[in-house]
């Protein structure tokens, strides 16, 4: 566990070397078998502070959870923050992470300023939109596969309070869940959904959508006031070992929907940002809860045009099977950066559903990829495990082209690479 660059640059292999944070992807992108995964978590350290411009300097081994809790009680947030804070400044560059407010705020390269990082060759180059730029936004969803990022300098959000206003809106089908989100994306920054996995028929695509935005401090009522800029205490809730895998059931979905479908109805008009950003991680350990097997969660994105026949017809395919998902979440995304590379968002509907792992899920969600590469959309790398190299190629295509020969010029000898990278050709077997 490096400590400082030189550690980082003795640690690096000739065989083969991935970074890794705090271990939340969902796949492989952190796995490198038979080679070097460095563990980055302890370069955690702040650099450099501006209140006026708003600006920090840290190390990439930095949490979002620390950020937070350091920063919220003096009036500054990060500007995009994606469903956990248990995750680095790294890992969320190299995911290119989102969040409920892409519509708005877009992905999180929109609030970084620059970032150092490690090249194969033991250069440290500095990376910006003005120096080294093709490095600087090939990175954001590069899965690391470009160097180890060592430094990060970001710009952050002033907030009067840490509260959130927030209200549901209940629908019976698809059609509306789509035309509320799209008529709260000039009225509200921040919209998610939670979609009945149950409904069928003419309640198909029924579920409730979360509209919300930041609270001022006069918004709050008085007790909530008296301590506006308050940050989350550690979670109360553990689960502390694997359940078994057969507790998430067809018998105990039902159940588990209405209990989720009731907690979405009934929320308080004000939220807190550990409930309006970061539910799951209330309870620590929660992925515990899908049993030793675990779970995947296939998020993919399609354009606005094809999104309604495309998310219903998925939708009807997920009916049609056994593979009852537990949670299916949507959102609505913004425009995507013009000059990103391998950044997951388009302009579209995000859909991320879980599935508990079970034998031939992946045969069933390379059906999901065709629908999903026929509408023009692509599979989100930062949760993938199952994407076949082919599927991955036509869903970026020309992106992917210019990707390559950034990772000619700047790791020409493919020493950084994983599991992930080798499974979708980025990097060699």
């Amino acid at each position: 566990m490096p400590e400082t660059a030189v550690d980082v640059l003795k640690a690096l292999e000739p065989q083969g070397t991935i970074a890794r944070g705090l271990g939340r992807s969902y796949g492989d992108a952190a796995l490198n078998s038979g080679r070097t995964v460095i563990d980055c978590s302890r370069m955690n350290r702040y650099l450099a502070f501006d209140p006026e411009r708003r600006t920090l300097t840290c190390e990439a081994g930095l949490s979002l959870a620390q950020l937070i809790t350091d920063f919220a009680p003096r009036g500054f947030f990060p500007m995009v923050t994606p469903g956990t804070k248990r995750v680095t400044i790294g890992g969320c560059i190299a995911n290119d992470v989102h969040g409920k407010g892409h519509h708005v705020d877009g992905a999180f390269v929109r609030g970084v300023v620059d970032f150092t990082i490690q090249l194969a060759d033991g250069r440290v180059l500095l990376a910006s939109r003005e120096h080294n730029a093709d490095l600087f936004w090939a990175n954001f969803g590069g899965m690391g596969l470009l160097g180890i990022i060592l430094t990060a300098t970001l710009r952050l959000r002033p907030i009067e309070t840490t509260w959130f206003k927030q209200r549901p809106v209940c629908v019976n089908n698809l059609n509306a869940m789509l035309d509320a989100l799209h008529a709260h994306d000039h009225t509200h920054p921040y919209s998610v959904a939670w979609i009945d996995p149950r409904a069928t028929g003419k309640h198909l695509g029924r579920g409730i959508l979360t509209v919300g935005e930041r609270a001022k401090r006069a918004d709050l009522p008085e007790p909530l006031r008296n301590d506006a800029l308050c940050i989350a205490p550690p979670p109360k809730l553990k689960i502390p070992f694997d359940l078994p895998s057969f507790s998430l059931n067809a018998l105990t979905a039902p159940p588990l929907n209405s209990l989720i479908s009731y907690v979405q109805r009934n929320g308080a008009p004000f939220a807190h940002y550990e409930k309006f950003f970061f539910p799951l991680d209330v309870i620590d350990e929660w992925n515990r809860g899908y049993g030793r097997r675990g779970f995947t969660q296939y998020q993919f994105v399609v354009p606005l045009e094809k999104g309604r026949k495309t998310i219903r017809e998925l939708l009807e395919r997920i009916i049609r099977s056994r593979w009852l998902p537990f949670l299916n979440v949507l959102k609505k995304f913004g425009p995507d950066e013009p000059q990103g590379v391998l950044s997951f968002p388009l302009e579209g509907y995000t859909f991320a559903i879980d599935f508990p792992i079970r034998d031939g899920i992946g045969h069933f969600l390379h059906e999901l990829d065709q629908l999903v590469l026929d509408a023009g959309g692509r599979v989100y790398l930062g949760k993938d495990a199952f994407l076949r190299r082919e599927t991955f190629e036509a869903m970026y295509r020309e992106k992917l082209v210019l990707w390559r020969a950034i990772k000619a010029k700047y790791d020409p000898e493919n020493q950084f690479s994983s599991d992930l990278g080798r499974r979708l050709g980025l990097c060699p077997e």
